[in-house]
Formats: structure tokens, sequence, C-alpha cells
């Protein structure tokens, strides 16, 4: 009976970490939002809350008007039919204001590799690169013209 003498502190022990555990799912209750683990691990609201704020896009008319340099130097190049917001974002408030936005600075070495990576699902002749070992990590504009990537930087073809 002595092993058991000490038991006092083992059942305070036990009763506190059962009162942690109850007070651990009271807060979880209060703090976890009922959409969450709906569709996956995360909130299933946000894709309502997400749509809720459609893009507004311009149009490649819209950036055609004010940027004919790019409009040109676009033209004559592989990116003639990629439509300007499919690279830089939806730009319709920067349209219709062009001074309340100004469109972020791409950074081509992740930008071009959405479209250009490697990979056996893609036609042979859609110009494909491994990014490791064609730039390693070196931004595209520094060899190509984005708008015109047969281009190279210097002007040169």
């Amino acid at each position: 009976m002595s092993a058991f003498r000490d038991a006092g502190h083992l059942l305070r022990f036990a009763g506190l970490f059962v009162l942690a555990f109850i007070i651990f799912l009271v807060v979880r209750k209060v703090v976890v939002p009922k959409s969450f683990g709906e569709y996956g691990h995360y909130r299933g609201a946000s894709i309502g809350e997400i749509a809720a704020h459609p893009a507004h896009f311009a149009g490649h008319q819209a950036c055609d008007a004010c940027h004919t340099d790019i409009a040109d130097e676009k033209k004559g190049g592989k990116h003639a039919h990629v439509n300007c917001e499919a690279c830089h974002g939806a730009l319709g408030k920067h349209a219709d204001d062009p001074a309340s936005v100004t469109p972020a600075k791409l950074d081509t070495a992740v930008l071009c590799v959405r479209c250009h990576a490697a990979s056996v699902a893609k036609p042979k002749n859609f110009p494909q690169v491994d990014a490791a070992d064609h730039a390693n990590g070196v931004p595209c504009e520094t060899c190509h013209k984005p708008h015109n990537p047969a281009l190279e930087a210097g002007g040169a073809k």
C-alpha cells in the first residue's frame, strides 16, 4: 500500500491534464472557423470570400493603347498572342487610373518558368528550359527580352 501513498500528487496532475485538455477543446471550438477542414486542410468559406473579390482585367487593347512601344515589340515575337495580363496580372485599376496603381516589377527568373519549365507533357516544339541548368537563378531578362524572347537583351537576334 506504500506504493500509492503519493497517489494524491498523481491525481492532481491527472486532473490538471484533463482540465487543460478541456480548455484546449473550448478554445479550439471558439478560434477555429466552422468551415475549416470542409474541403481539406483550409477554410472552406475562403473560396466564397475570394470569389467575392473578382479580378478586374483591362484587356490587351487597354495596355496597347498606352504602351505602344511594348505592343510594337510584342507584334514580331513569340509572345504576340499572349495577353499582357497573363504575366502582369489583372491591371484594370491601372488602366482606369494609371497613377493609382503601379504594376510591380516582375521576377522573370520565376515568372517565365511558369510556362517554360521543361515538361514531357508539353509539345516538343514549345520552348522549354531546365531553369537550374539554363540560367542558375539569373533573371531571364538578362539575356532575353520578355516581350520578344527571340531578341537578346542587347537587341541582336
